[in-house]
């Protein structure tokens, strides 16, 4: 492996929870743990229909994800496994996906994107295969790119 890194995650962005209904994950993380709804974001290609909700503020606010599929026939199955995936903050994506695929890491299709938030981000694959023997050892990762707003504060907290 390459001893030169040209990026650093940061923190945690995101946890996304799938499920049958998102009502009832509502009522769970919304209504009873007092989360904040944020917006809805509904892909027909990713088959979901999420609610966005935020814990804590600032910088360090971490997104978690309320997912439901459009439709239970077709593939993705966000609902499946529970804990969909997590997303991890990076500080320079576009040096990260070249740098990891060298290094043997499998991504999904579909490269770098915009994600539901609005951040650009890609996602680790959760299994290896021939091509890239590295995989997220069965958990599917969510790498975005952080705002300098983020970055900075991840700086001034490892400064401090």
């Amino acid at each position: 492996m390459s001893a030169t890194r040209p990026f650093s995650i940061l923190g945690i962005q995101q946890i996304a929870v799938g499920g049958a209904s998102k009502e009832k994950l509502r009522g769970f993380w919304v209504d009873l743990l007092g989360l904040e709804y944020r917006h809805t974001f509904v892909s027909e290609s990713e088959n979901v229909d999420e609610d966005i909700c935020q814990m804590g503020t600032g910088p360090f606010a971490v997104e978690v994800d309320l997912m439901q599929p459009l439709d239970v026939e077709k593939k993705p199955r966000v609902d499946k496994p529970a804990l969909n995936h997590v997303g991890l903050w990076v500080d320079d994506l576009a040096a990260a996906v070249p740098w990891l695929i060298e290094q043997g890491l499998r991504f999904t299709p579909g490269g770098i994107r915009k994600g539901a938030a609005g951040h650009d981000v890609c996602f680790i694959h959760p299994v290896a295969n021939d091509e890239f023997p590295l995989s997220a050892q069965g958990v599917l990762v969510e790498l975005v790119q952080a705002p300098e707003a983020v970055i900075k504060a991840y700086k001034v907290l490892a400064e401090a």
